[in-house]
């Protein structure tokens, strides 16, 4: 039996420097991929505090949460923290940003009176109401009120949110809310 000595001198298998440089392009890809998933997890929920809103729960407020879109301008959908109030739907352009809130079937403001100015967009008719609760560590959020549907809606913004998100949501309500004559109070 004759051995053959180059046989023997040939390693088994891909070189050493091979197989450590896949196990680290490896753990480098796994490393990259949960990296990305951990910045893209869902934003914190938004808290919204309960109001009175005697027909959040109504069909009119059950149809306008259906159709409610996932972005407005800059501003993406996220879940509200429970308890989570009736009615109520939140958006958010960055984690640490004020949310754009809206919140249906409220009361109508107080402070809409005969002879207060109202905003028309896109055929929905808009009060600002100052009467509205604003938020923990409010810095400029004005709440405006729909007063020309058979429930009332109300949607507080940050300060800066430009016009997308009254303007995207008129739409929404127009198309599912029917209008109704204003009523302010005398």
């Amino acid at each position: 039996m004759t051995t053959d000595s180059s046989a023997a001198s040939e390693p088994d298998g891909p070189p050493r420097t091979a197989i450590f440089a896949a196990v680290v392009l490896a753990v480098a890809a796994i490393g990259g991929i949960l990296a990305i998933a951990a910045l893209r997890q869902a934003p914190p929920p938004v808290t919204v505090a309960a109001v009175p809103a005697p027909q959040a729960g109504s069909p009119a407020c059950r149809s306008l949460a259906a159709a409610l879109p996932q972005r407005l301008g800059d501003y993406g959908r996220v879940a509200v923290a429970a308890p989570v109030p009736d009615g109520a739907a939140a958006w958010r352009a960055e984690p640490d940003e004020q949310p754009v809130v809206l919140r249906c079937g409220v009361d109508r403001p107080a402070d809409f009176v005969a002879g207060k100015p109202i905003q028309i967009v896109d055929r929905v008719q808009w009060f600002q109401t100052t009467a509205a609760p604003q938020p923990a560590g409010d810095t400029g959020t004005t709440t405006w009120c729909t007063v020309d549907r058979t429930v009332y809606v109300a949607l507080t913004l940050p300060p800066g949110p430009g016009p997308a998100p009254i303007q995207q949501l008129s739409e929404v309500i127009e198309q599912t809310l029917a209008a109704a004559p204003i009523e302010p109070a005398r």
